[in-house]
């Protein structure tokens, strides 16, 4: 008999957290059926409940995983010889060792590109990608596309249907596919890391597990695929924003705004890393969104202090940013640095036109984009009611609190 103590459980969980992805993706390759391998990935994870607390807690938890999930995934397809022709092929059996056959040297890296195959639409090879492989929440990514819940657990159900009923010959490209590939991968990746950087919900800012994940497909496909630009601006923007992450929340538990952040505490091996990837993603070729927003991190992360932070230059990037990613959350970020670089009249009037624009309406950085710049004209009672608006909109604790004594600091006049 198995006792499950709370040592367990937070062993499990953490093995869920940071080994999901690399189970599922492992199993993948020998069930050949993207639903078989989540149905053996997810009975090892039982097993371990029952195993763990008899024998104890494994020194590799995710190796005892994969090869719990693959054994149990080889079992149901040795009983029946012919499960590969009743259901729909995700990859085609490999031929030979895995390493000899394969191009990507990731599993996980490997199942990212499967799942943005180009008979989906872009916005379900992503979502599909961070819902299967990243184990990211339905509801997280519904905030992350700006969409209802139910709408986007509508559009990963018809994805899954679409690959059962067309019968979708899933399997792993090969390199010369792989660039038209390389967009909705990078978009994956990318919200991948937005929502480990600043959590959808909970009480923590950030999911430091997701956030590193992020990063380390990132540097992989920068290996994989070195003369892509925009793999190297991916990397760069991540790493540059990523370097902030021991300062974004205070002592005291309170988020920070980027003004009050000790920039001497940033990660300069981080910011260096960067900046390399960054320029050299600039000298390439033509700039694309992920380059785009890397230099405009790099402005960010040049300037000394806040107070020398180029918006100008941040505004001229914006600009060209809208020219390749006509995306109404780069616009609201556009208006912030009109906001700084010409002042927030103008800023207020950009905001007001994406506020009627209603594709932000549950962003929830509008409303308090729009109650930072009302309070700049010195609006105090609409600021504190924005205020109140946005933090009504966020799930995440760390921000909502932050939110919330804004608008009560704006009523009582404290900067």
């Amino acid at each position: 008999m198995s006792l499950v103590t709370p040592e367990l459980e937070a062993a499990l969980a953490d093995a869920h957290r940071r080994e999901w992805a690399f189970v599922l993706a492992a199993t993948v390759r020998v069930a050949g059926d993207l639903d078989l391998a989540q149905e053996c990935a997810q009975e090892a994870y039982v097993a371990a409940l029952q195993t763990w607390g008899q024998r104890g807690i494994p020194a590799s938890p995710g190796a005892w995983l994969t090869t719990t999930a693959r054994r149990k995934a080889l079992d149901l397809l040795r009983r029946d010889a012919t499960l590969h022709r009743k259901l729909p092929l995700l990859i085609e059996p490999e031929q030979g060792p895995p390493d000899d056959e394969h191009d990507v040297p990731d599993d996980r890296l490997r199942l990212v590109f499967t799942c943005c195959h180009p008979a989906l639409s872009p916005e379900a090879q992503v979502a599909l990608t961070l819902r299967l492989v990243c184990g990211v929440d339905t509801a997280e990514i519904a905030r992350a596309f700006l969409v209802p819940e139910p709408t986007m657990a509508a559009r990963i159900t018809r994805a899954k249907k679409k690959i059962a009923v067309a019968r979708i010959p899933y399997r792993v490209p090969a390199v010369e596919e792989l660039p038209e590939r390389l967009d909705p991968v990078l978009t994956a990746v990318h919200l991948l890391f937005t929502t480990g950087h600043t959590s959808p919900t909970g009480e923590e800012l950030m999911r430091h597990d997701l956030a590193d994940r992020a990063v380390a497909l990132a540097r992989t496909l920068v290996g994989l695929l070195p003369a892509e630009p925009e793999a190297r601006g991916l990397l760069g923007l991540l790493l540059l924003t990523d370097a902030r992450r021991a300062t974004r929340v205070g002592d005291d538990g309170r988020l920070l705004r980027l003004d009050e952040q000790d920039r001497s505490r940033w990660d300069q091996a981080a910011l260096t890393e960067g900046m390399r990837q960054t320029a050299e993603a600039l000298t390439t070729g033509g700039a694309g969104r992920f380059t785009l927003q890397a230099a405009i991190a790099g402005v960010h992360a040049a300037a000394p202090r806040s107070s020398d932070t180029d918006w100008p230059r941040i505004v001229h990037l914006y600009d060209a940013l809208l020219g390749v990613w006509d995306s109404p959350v780069v616009a609201l970020n556009r208006a912030v640095a009109v906001s700084f670089s010409t002042g927030p009249v103008p800023a207020l009037e950009l905001v007001e036109q994406l506020a009627r624009d209603g594709r932000l309406s549950s962003y929830a950085y509008l409303p308090a984009t729009r109650a930072y710049l009302l309070r700049e004209l010195g609006r105090s009672d609409e600021a504190a009611d924005q205020y109140a608006a946005a933090a009504a909109l966020t799930g995440n604790a760390r921000e909502r609190e932050f939110l919330l004594q804004e608008a009560r600091n704006t009523v009582a006049g404290v900067r």
